[in-house]
Protein backbone atom coordinates (compact mmCIF):
# COMPACT_ATOMS: atom_id res chain seq x y z
CA UNK A 1 0.00 0.00 0.00
CA UNK A 2 1.65 3.42 -0.78
CA UNK A 3 2.43 6.06 1.79
CA UNK A 4 -0.08 9.61 1.50
CA UNK A 5 2.83 11.10 0.75
CA UNK A 6 3.57 8.77 -2.33
CA UNK A 7 0.40 9.00 -3.63
CA UNK A 8 0.75 12.69 -3.64
CA UNK A 9 3.90 12.91 -5.64
CA UNK A 10 2.64 10.71 -8.08
CA UNK A 11 -0.44 12.47 -8.73
CA UNK A 12 1.74 15.00 -8.71
CA UNK A 13 4.06 13.65 -11.33
CA UNK A 14 1.23 12.76 -13.37
CA UNK A 15 -0.16 16.49 -14.02
CA UNK A 16 2.94 17.80 -15.20
CA UNK A 17 5.01 19.02 -11.64
CA UNK A 18 7.47 19.00 -10.07
CA UNK A 19 8.35 16.73 -7.10
CA UNK A 20 10.84 16.35 -4.28
CA UNK A 21 12.30 13.10 -2.92
CA UNK A 22 15.92 11.84 -1.11
CA UNK A 23 18.04 9.19 -2.57
CA UNK A 24 21.00 7.41 -1.55
CA UNK A 25 23.14 10.86 -2.55
CA UNK A 26 21.45 13.87 -1.89
CA UNK A 27 17.88 15.38 -1.90
CA UNK A 28 16.91 15.47 -5.34
CA UNK A 29 14.15 17.12 -7.51
CA UNK A 30 11.98 15.38 -10.63
CA UNK A 31 9.86 15.44 -13.47
CA UNK A 32 7.68 13.61 -15.64
CA UNK A 33 10.68 12.81 -18.39
CA UNK A 34 8.40 12.46 -21.48
CA UNK A 35 6.57 15.48 -20.57
CA UNK A 36 8.58 18.91 -22.02
CA UNK A 37 6.38 21.45 -19.88
CA UNK A 38 7.14 19.52 -16.47
CA UNK A 39 10.72 19.55 -17.57
CA UNK A 40 10.90 23.14 -17.91
CA UNK A 41 9.27 23.21 -14.81
CA UNK A 42 12.29 21.83 -13.27
CA UNK A 43 14.82 23.47 -15.28
CA UNK A 44 13.13 26.97 -14.04
CA UNK A 45 12.88 25.11 -10.57
CA UNK A 46 16.20 25.03 -10.34
CA UNK A 47 17.43 28.12 -12.38
CA UNK A 48 19.45 25.37 -14.53
CA UNK A 49 21.10 26.58 -17.89
CA UNK A 50 19.30 25.17 -20.87
CA UNK A 51 22.12 23.56 -21.91
CA UNK A 52 23.08 21.37 -19.03
CA UNK A 53 21.72 17.81 -19.38
CA UNK A 54 19.06 16.64 -16.96
CA UNK A 55 19.75 12.95 -16.17
CA UNK A 56 17.19 10.11 -15.41
CA UNK A 57 16.16 8.21 -12.13
CA UNK A 58 15.10 4.74 -12.78
CA UNK A 59 13.70 1.79 -10.27
CA UNK A 60 15.21 -0.82 -11.87
CA UNK A 61 17.53 -2.24 -15.11
CA UNK A 62 14.27 -2.65 -17.42
CA UNK A 63 12.85 1.26 -16.76
CA UNK A 64 16.27 2.06 -17.76
CA UNK A 65 16.64 0.15 -21.00
CA UNK A 66 12.98 2.17 -21.63
CA UNK A 67 15.23 5.30 -21.61
CA UNK A 68 18.35 4.51 -23.03
CA UNK A 69 20.20 1.52 -24.96
CA UNK A 70 22.30 -0.19 -22.52
CA UNK A 71 23.88 -3.47 -23.64
CA UNK A 72 27.21 -5.12 -23.45
CA UNK A 73 29.80 -3.96 -20.64
CA UNK A 74 26.98 -1.60 -19.55
CA UNK A 75 24.27 -3.75 -19.18
CA UNK A 76 26.96 -5.90 -16.88
CA UNK A 77 28.19 -3.45 -14.87
CA UNK A 78 24.19 -2.31 -14.46
CA UNK A 79 23.15 -5.41 -13.04
CA UNK A 80 26.14 -5.10 -10.93
CA UNK A 81 25.93 -1.80 -9.42
CA UNK A 82 22.29 -1.02 -9.48
CA UNK A 83 20.53 0.43 -7.24
CA UNK A 84 23.90 2.55 -6.69
CA UNK A 85 26.57 4.70 -7.43
CA UNK A 86 26.77 4.65 -10.92
CA UNK A 87 25.56 6.72 -13.77
CA UNK A 88 25.95 5.64 -17.04
CA UNK A 89 25.71 7.92 -20.45
CA UNK A 90 24.47 5.68 -23.35
CA UNK A 91 22.73 6.05 -26.30
CA UNK A 92 18.92 7.68 -25.63
CA UNK A 93 15.85 5.56 -27.03
CA UNK A 94 13.74 7.28 -29.61
CA UNK A 95 10.92 9.15 -28.72
CA UNK A 96 12.71 11.32 -25.61
CA UNK A 97 11.97 14.95 -26.05
CA UNK A 98 14.91 16.94 -26.43
CA UNK A 99 14.77 18.46 -23.23
CA UNK A 100 16.14 15.67 -21.54
CA UNK A 101 19.57 14.33 -21.47
CA UNK A 102 21.57 15.73 -24.14
CA UNK A 103 20.23 15.75 -27.97
CA UNK A 104 23.33 16.94 -29.91
CA UNK A 105 25.34 13.88 -29.06
CA UNK A 106 21.59 11.41 -28.56
CA UNK A 107 22.83 10.60 -24.57
CA UNK A 108 21.23 10.33 -21.95
CA UNK A 109 22.58 10.34 -17.86
CA UNK A 110 20.78 7.57 -16.13
CA UNK A 111 21.06 6.28 -12.48
CA UNK A 112 18.82 3.47 -10.22
CA UNK A 113 19.09 5.14 -6.62
CA UNK A 114 19.49 2.71 -3.80
CA UNK A 115 17.35 4.54 -1.48
CA UNK A 116 13.95 3.19 -0.51
CA UNK A 117 11.36 5.91 -0.79
CA UNK A 118 13.06 6.91 -4.65
CA UNK A 119 12.90 3.40 -5.48
CA UNK A 120 9.23 3.18 -4.14
CA UNK A 121 8.00 6.33 -6.06
CA UNK A 122 9.89 5.34 -9.28
CA UNK A 123 8.43 1.68 -9.14
CA UNK A 124 5.34 3.25 -9.38
CA UNK A 125 5.92 6.39 -11.82
CA UNK A 126 8.61 4.85 -13.75
CA UNK A 127 11.67 6.99 -14.77
CA UNK A 128 11.76 10.27 -13.83
CA UNK A 129 13.99 13.26 -14.92
CA UNK A 130 15.70 14.46 -12.34
CA UNK A 131 18.54 16.56 -10.68
CA UNK A 132 19.98 17.92 -6.94
CA UNK A 133 16.79 20.44 -5.03
CA UNK A 134 19.18 23.44 -5.14
CA UNK A 135 19.51 26.48 -7.24
CA UNK A 136 22.35 26.51 -9.50
CA UNK A 137 25.58 27.08 -7.70
CA UNK A 138 24.49 26.54 -3.90
CA UNK A 139 25.12 22.92 -2.21
CA UNK A 140 22.53 20.66 -2.56
CA UNK A 141 19.85 19.76 -0.23
CA UNK A 142 20.08 16.53 2.06
CA UNK A 143 16.63 16.58 3.29
CA UNK A 144 12.87 17.75 2.85
CA UNK A 145 13.18 21.23 4.71
CA UNK A 146 16.34 22.49 3.39
CA UNK A 147 14.76 21.57 -0.26
CA UNK A 148 12.01 23.28 1.12
CA UNK A 149 13.60 26.37 2.45
CA UNK A 150 15.66 26.85 -0.99
CA UNK A 151 12.62 25.99 -3.57
CA UNK A 152 9.57 26.57 -1.83
CA UNK A 153 6.52 26.24 -4.04
CA UNK A 154 8.48 25.96 -7.15
CA UNK A 155 8.23 22.04 -6.14
CA UNK A 156 4.37 20.51 -5.75
CA UNK A 157 5.50 18.31 -3.32
CA UNK A 158 8.26 17.29 -1.16
CA UNK A 159 8.54 13.60 0.08
CA UNK A 160 9.91 13.73 3.48
CA UNK A 161 13.27 12.20 4.29
CA UNK A 162 16.71 12.73 4.67
CA UNK A 163 19.25 11.33 1.94
CA UNK A 164 22.02 8.80 2.72
CA UNK A 165 24.94 10.84 2.20
CA UNK A 166 26.66 8.29 -0.23
CA UNK A 167 29.48 9.74 -2.32
CA UNK A 168 28.41 11.50 -5.34
CA UNK A 169 28.37 8.30 -8.36
CA UNK A 170 30.61 7.00 -10.35
CA UNK A 171 29.61 8.54 -14.35
CA UNK A 172 31.01 6.75 -17.41
CA UNK A 173 29.93 7.28 -20.83
CA UNK A 174 29.53 4.42 -22.91
CA UNK A 175 28.32 5.41 -26.56
CA UNK A 176 31.77 5.73 -27.77
CA UNK A 177 34.05 2.28 -28.41
CA UNK A 178 35.67 2.70 -25.11
CA UNK A 179 33.90 3.72 -21.95
CA UNK A 180 35.21 6.84 -20.54
CA UNK A 181 34.97 8.02 -16.89
CA UNK A 182 33.47 11.17 -16.47
CA UNK A 183 33.54 11.67 -13.33
CA UNK A 184 35.41 8.86 -9.73
CA UNK A 185 33.41 7.65 -7.83
CA UNK A 186 32.97 4.91 -5.46
CA UNK A 187 32.46 2.39 -8.10
CA UNK A 188 35.72 0.98 -9.74
CA UNK A 189 35.50 1.15 -13.29
CA UNK A 190 37.53 -1.54 -15.40
CA UNK A 191 39.08 0.11 -18.07
CA UNK A 192 40.73 -1.93 -20.93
Amino acid sequence: MLSIEVAAALEALRSGLVVGFPTDTVYGIAADPFDPDAVERLFAAKDRERDKAIPILAASVDQAMSIGVIEGAALSAALAHWPGPLTLVVPRVAGLPDCVGDPDTGSVGIRVPDHPVALELLSEFGPVAATSANPAGIRPATDDAWARTMLGDSVAVYLPGSAMGGDASTVVDVTGPEPVVLRPGPIEWETK
